[in-house]
């Protein structure tokens, strides 16, 4: 049977610099194929049809603590140690994860959520109202003036985060999502993540208010037979929240904009009435997933996959929402393209199964809200000039260095 060892791996590459071809790689490499995620031996996922069972397989498990064998060897020296250390839902399995999940979850309801619509729409517009001010010609970035203030404010809202910490949480998060740092360098990162939420938690205890930060305190305060939070996970979901309430929700944005920005005739499609917001949001999403790569699962027992490949157990699942997203066996040749009319637009990028993300709805609708508020306030926007849509450092997290535009119609400065 099939190890990792005992095919050629393909080594991930931590600065994103060339995502299209990699995805185009581990579709053609099969169902699974053996990776290397900064030095860690995986098997990466790219088939959505096998992905979304092995997501909601019981013998998979998020908890590397329980089910991976190497995780007091790797976890000393590996940058992305912080993915797989933290106690909250993200890396819980079985009875835990559902009992995270459940208190968490009350944060989400349709209800919670359609409570923030009016309040996103506000910071929309306040947000192109100072875009607005720009002079005529000057390009700005809109993944640095739109796709960034939105979401932070949206979950600093819901957290209850002082405005003076918010830039703090933000720069730290960037930092979390990096595939370049040191392990000297994440190690400082978590332990500076770690402190600012310990802050938080004291100062909501001494003052609390009507957040979600306040409700799982007063949860972990006041539960009892077993049901509470531990002190280490009322800080880690907080450092969950934070961190997937953010970021994913930046990539979609800057990502969508981009998206119909090089590809005018969807844009064109929409404007029309052959296509809702909601259908560039999700063609988005399918076309250029947040999150590339998610870290990590680990096989609770041996998972035959075909008659050559077994994962053993113990082994790492690194599921590959980017390559999903395109794969020839759900889209056939036009993985590739953008197309916002596309009838069937299924993809994996909030994930599938038991962990599911609990934010899907509040990303998707920021997302929207954010992409018709740009184009109907700026109905000449424009990529500006020898714009280069490089991606972000990261084998993980899926956007662009920047998106620099002109609002206008006109010629850039200089």
């Amino acid at each position: 049977m099939d190890r990792p060892l005992d095919r050629p791996r393909l080594v991930l590459d931590p600065t994103g610099r060339d995502r299209d071809a990699e995805t185009a790689e581990l579709c053609a490499r099969g169902p699974a194929t053996p990776v290397d995620i900064l030095g860690v031996e995986a098997w990466a996922v790219a088939d959505p049809v096998l992905l979304e069972e092995l997501l909601k397989d019981p013998r998979v498990s998020k908890d590397g603590h329980q089910h991976w064998p190497d995780f007091a060897e790797v976890v000393p020296t590996w940058p992305l140690a912080l993915w797989i250390t933290v106690r909250n839902m993200f890396n819980a399995h079985g009875g835990d994860h559902r009992r995270l999940r459940r208190l968490v979850g009350s944060a989400f309801t349709a209800r919670q959520i359609g409570a923030l619509a009016e309040r996103i729409e506000q910071l929309t517009d306040a947000l192109l109202d100072d875009l607005a001010a720009t002079p005529p010609g000057v390009p700005v970035d809109l993944r640095e003036r739109l796709a960034y203030p939105l979401p932070i404010q949206v979950i600093s809202r819901l957290l209850g985060l002082p405005e003076d910490v918010q830039e703090g949480f933000r720069h730290i998060v960037d930092r979390v999502f990096s595939t370049t740092l040191t392990p000297e360098e994440s190690e400082a990162n978590a332990a500076a993540f770690f402190a600012m939420l310990e802050g938080l938690i004291a100062a909501k205890r001494r003052h609390p208010g009507d957040d979600m930060t306040s409700l799982l305190i007063a949860a972990r305060d006041t539960e009892g037979d077993g049901a509470a939070l531990t002190e280490e996970e009322l800080r880690d979901t907080l450092l969950l929240v934070v961190s997937a309430g953010y970021e994913t929700t930046v990539n979609l944005i800057d990502n969508g904009i981009a998206l119909l920005l090089t590809h005018p005739e969807q844009l064109a499609a929409v404007r029309a009435g052959r296509a809702q917001w909601s259908d560039v949001v999700e063609e988005a999403l399918r076309r250029d997933a947040p999150l590339a790569h998610l870290p990590l699962r680990f096989a609770v027992e041996d998972i035959r996959l075909s008659d050559e490949v077994t994962i053993r157990r113990g082994e790492v699942i690194l599921p590959s929402y980017a390559a999903a997203g395109r794969h020839p066996c759900r889209y056939g040749t036009t993985g590739d393209v953008f197309d916002v009319t596309r009838p069937v637009k299924d993809h994996l990028a909030f994930g599938h199964g038991p962990h599911f993300c609990l934010g899907a709805p509040l990303a998707r609708m920021e997302a929207g809200t954010a992409l018709r508020k740009l184009f109907e306030r700026f109905p000449d926007l424009s990529l500006a000039p020898g714009a280069e849509l490089g991606p972000v450092a990261s084998l993980i997290s899926n956007g662009h260095r920047s998106l620099p535009v002109l609002l206008t119609a006109g010629r850039a400065d200089g």
